[in-house]
């Protein structure tokens, strides 16, 4: 006997419509054919949408006791036949749910009329039972009531309240439409509308990828349901997040279901239908804002950070698949195998903001990463939130060189996303090219807290425990990055750097060995005054010496090798035509630092003049322009101009990226004034910081410069002994080297 229920009206979900009198079913307005008792079945699962219906409920209300049929083969007969009358998948559903041994939940939103359903024994309508049973036995259960029903509330709040600590894992897209431009891209579509969210903490495709490691599978294996609900107890996130998309003729279905992944209860789902291929983003991004609601957001944060998905991303399902792979193929094969992505998502959409800004992002320095930046800034009015601080804060550190206006747009990020690891890495760097390398290594060890495994803030954090001589937690660093696979450039230099620091000669010829930049070992010759060796190893085969020529150069005129500085600083001018560089200043400003103290002003002044106009916003170019014309004035035989230009460099001249260089210039100004005790103290600060000089020249050289500024104060102890540790320092130096020849002289004459 079928279910008897006294209901009327039109009740909704997906494409779908059933009218609960007639017991018909419709899809888009067709009729649907449907055996009594799987409608049944339906109808009961929509009265009690979003609840677990029991397999004996089903049993009791559609197979009375009186009726004699094999009822476990006779229900799963009847839900096989609904879910085929939908469409539906035991495997991925949209519509009915199975919770094994246990009976099913309606996930769908349904929407429509419904009456009050009547009791299947009695035909009197339920409300009218429970009011009767609640009147004649209030007064025996009341304080069981209250707390049943107290716990009851207090098990649903704890069930849908997410707090920062807690993350959501995105499954991977059931794609049954055979379109395989689907495939990732909505995934990555629903992530970008979700991470505008402050509220929601969405457990990163990388941090997944490392997790499936762990599990012993392969890091790029999809997320099928199943497997998302089990890497996230794993890890203790609090929900799954699963979507699928299913094609009906021209129209499109779109589901999302939020499942808590320890108790398998719904959180939410939604469904919306999309009338076209082109406009499934747009409907994915509206299903998205919905379900942001359902898990708990705030309808304040939700109205503020609402970029339209189809506009946060691209209008192009083509080019934001494109743009996926590159995010992708970042993480499993590096940056540079991930460019061609990108630039094929800018091409199939010229308006992707963010695809400009990735590609500069991975290109970056150099002229096409600042007008991919450029570009991506023009585009930002559409992005969401996040995407814009990103873009901005990119904008001023790499086009403008603002860097103090790209710290405020972290500033900002950091707040508005505490759980973003962006803010932290940049402030980090930011931090420590100011000489903070306190504040700096704050940053730094947050962002290796929430990206453990990221390569580039494992670099940072050793590099800033080197900056502070803190050689053993460095060195820990990078045994931790070993043990987990990481590696990178920074890494590799870094290892060398510390191997260096420590002294550790087999080490350094190790990493020399595994290294093709020999660059690495080139510095650590010349400080050594090794420089014929040097030259050899900054040179390549081929005698084509652009960028290595700089940093030559720049070790060349220091140790007075005028005519090699003046060779060295051309050959870097054919190769890498840096008078029409705007891209990447660094050369230019070290190149005309060069050329300053090997007495080429003329050429010093062009340099500076031109970098400094075409770089008018730059931190870091304002930074290194007094140094460049300190030197300029030492070239000129003016020391007190020099000391004067230099007074503006005290705040940030320990910070990362000066290299010390204010330092020195400003020590030699005090010899030139015969200022022994102030040249002294410049001197000693090079000294004191090992750390921070690394493989750079200058830090042999300031030894040589103490024992000068001692001569001068007539302390021949102290004297000779600074030049005793300049010359073991340099006792395998080449012995031609103008420097070092002046040096013995002048050794020999204070003995």
């Amino acid at each position: 006997m079928a279910l008897e229920v006294r209901s009327s009206g039109i009740l909704r979900f997906g494409v779908f419509e059933v009218d609960v009198r007639a017991g018909d079913l419709r899809r888009q307005g067709v009729r649907v054919k449907l055996q009594d008792q799987p409608f049944q079945v339906l109808r009961l699962l929509l009265q009690r949408s979003g609840e677990l219906v029991t397999r004996d409920e089903l049993r009791s209300q559609i197979w009375p006791a009186d009726t004699f049929v094999d009822f476990d083969n006779s229900l799963n007969a009847a839900i096989n036949k609904l879910r085929e009358a939908l469409g539906d998948s035991a495997d991925n559903p949209r519509f009915i749910e199975t919770l094994p041994r246990r009976g099913y939940r309606f996930i769908a939103p349904v929407t429509g009329k419904r009456s009050e359903p009547a009791d299947a024994v009695t035909g009197v309508p339920r409300t009218k039972l429970r009011r009767e049973w609640k009147l004649s036995a209030l007064m025996a259960v009341i304080v069981a009531g209250a707390v049943g029903a107290g716990g009851m509330l207090w098990r649903s709040r704890q069930t849908r309240r997410f707090t920062e600590k807690d993350s959501i894992v995105l499954a991977d897209f059931v794609n049954t439409t055979g379109d395989p431009v689907f495939d990732d891209a909505l995934k990555q579509g629903l992530r970008v509308q979700l991470e505008q969210s402050p509220f929601l903490n969405i457990f990163s495709d990388e941090r997944v990828g490392e997790q499936l490691r762990l599990m012993g599978r392969r890091q790029d294996e999809r997320l099928t349901k199943d497997l998302a609900r089990d890497l996230c107890q794993r890890v203790g996130s609090k929900a799954i997040l699963s979507g699928s998309i299913s094609s009906l003729g021209t129209h499109y279905v779109i589901g999302l279901t939020a499942l808590n992944c320890a108790s398998g209860d719904v959180l939410g789902s939604e469904q919306v239908e999309a009338d076209s291929r082109e406009h499934v983003l747009k409907a994915l991004g509206e299903s998205a804002m919905q379900m942001r609601k359902k898990l708990g957001e705030s309808l304040a944060t939700i109205q503020r950070y609402d970029a339209p998905l189809e506009q946060a991303t691209t209008t192009s399902l083509e080019a934001l698949k494109a743009y996926t792979l590159g995010l992708n193929t970042v993480d499993t094969k590096g940056k540079r195998a991930a460019i061609p992505f990108f630039r094929q998502a800018v091409e199939v959409d010229s308006t992707f903001a963010m695809a400009y800004a990735r590609l500069g992002a991975l290109t970056n320095p150099s002229p096409s990463s600042v007008e991919n930046v450029r570009k991506a800034y023009e585009l930002r009015g559409k992005v969401t939130e996040w995407e814009r601080l990103y873009i901005e804060a990119h904008y001023h550190r790499d086009v403008t060189g603002n860097l103090d206006a790209a710290a405020a747009i972290w500033e900002m990020m950091r707040q508005t996303y505490p759980r973003a690891v962006e803010p932290h890495t940049n402030l980090g760097i930011y931090y420590a090219r100011l000489g903070n390398y306190e504040k700096a290594l704050e940053e730094a060890q947050e962002a290796v807290r929430l990206y453990p495994n990221d390569q580039d803030n494992c670099a940072v954090l050793a590099w800033l425990y080197m900056y502070l001589n803190r050689l053993p937690e460095a060195e820990a660093v990078f045994k931790q990055a070993e043990a987990r696979n990481l590696e990178s450039e920074g890494l590799l230099r870094g290892r060398y750097q510390l191997a260096f620091l420590k002294g550790d000669k087999r080490e350094m010829e190790r990493l020399a060995g595994t290294s093709s930049e020999k660059e690495l070992q080139g510095w650590a010759e010349a400080y050594h005054g090794k420089l014929r060796r040097a030259q050899e190893l900054f040179w390549s085969e081929k005698r084509v010496c652009g960028e290595p020529c700089v940093n030559l150069s720049l070790i060349e005129a220091y140790f007075g090798d005028t005519q090699q500085t003046r060779f060295d600083a051309d050959a870097a001018l054919n190769a890498m035509k840096l008078n029409v560089n705007r891209g990447n200043y660094f050369p230019v400003l070290h190149l005309a630092l060069a050329l300053a103290v090997a007495g080429e002003v003329t050429r010093a002044e062009t340099l500076a003049i031109g970098v400094e106009k075409d770089h008018q916003q730059s931190t870091h170019v304002q930074r290194w322009l007094p140094t460049i014309h300190a030197a300029i004035a030492l070239a000129q035989k003016n020391p007190e101009k020099a000391v004067a230009l230099l007074r503006g460099t005290s705040p940030y001249e320990l910070g990362a990226g000066q290299e010390l260089f204010p330092i020195y210039e400003r020590g030699q100004a005090y010899l030139m004034l015969h200022k022994g005790d102030v040249a002294a103290s410049e001197f000693q600060k090079i000294v004191d910081h090992p750390g921070i000089v690394g493989t750079n020249p200058i830090g042999a050289l300031a030894h040589l410069g103490l024992a000068r500024a001692y001569a001068l104060q007539g302390d021949t102890a102290k004297g000779r002994a600074a030049y005793q540790d300049f010359l073991t320092l340099w006792k395998d130096a080449d012995p031609d080297i103008p420097i070092l020849i002046a040096a013995k002289v002048e050794y020999a004459k204070l003995k």
